[in-house]
């Protein structure tokens, strides 16, 4: 229940600007997932979603891997140990690896459940990472720069 609500809250973010724990609450119950504040609350925490400027100029909820310890470390030592450079193709990012580490490098991505990424495939030494838009892309490839760094 919990799992599938908190990614339902992912999905949510992932799709449109959410300002307030009360707008969050509203799209959940809108959705069939009867909340209280104090357990929207808890779910951002256990998340942790952070606010960012949105395109709108709000401020909204969004996941930050980086605020998560059990997650960021390890994939973000992944993403290190096997990146190479990301180039932007549309909504596409081409991600060169160390040969040998594209598959752990599209592992890890795939597994920190950004609400942007399609998918990931893996060849030796490149990841082919779709995104669900062209701005999304531009901002997934500024999210791996910044982890990288």
């Amino acid at each position: 229940m919990k799992k599938k609500r908190q990614d339902l809250i992912l999905e949510i973010i992932g799709s449109r600007e959410i300002e307030t724990q009360e707008e969050l609450a509203y799209a959940l119950k809108s959705a069939g997932c009867s909340v209280t504040q104090a357990t929207v609350s808890r779910d951002i925490r256990e998340l942790g979603l952070t606010k960012k400027t949105g395109k709108s100029g709000k401020q909204i909820y969004v996941r930050d891997v980086r605020t998560d310890p059990a997650l960021s470390e390890k994939y973000i030592r992944v993403l290190r140990a096997g990146f190479v450079r990301v180039e932007q193709a549309m909504n596409i990012l081409v991600i060169r690896t160390v040969s040998g580490t594209a598959m752990a490098v599209a592992a890890a991505l795939d597994d920190m459940n950004l609400p942007e990424v399609a998918g990931c495939i893996a060849g030796d030494d490149t990841v082919m990472a779709v995104i669900k838009t062209v701005e999304d892309a531009a901002a997934v490839r500024e999210k791996i720069l910044e982890m990288i760094r």
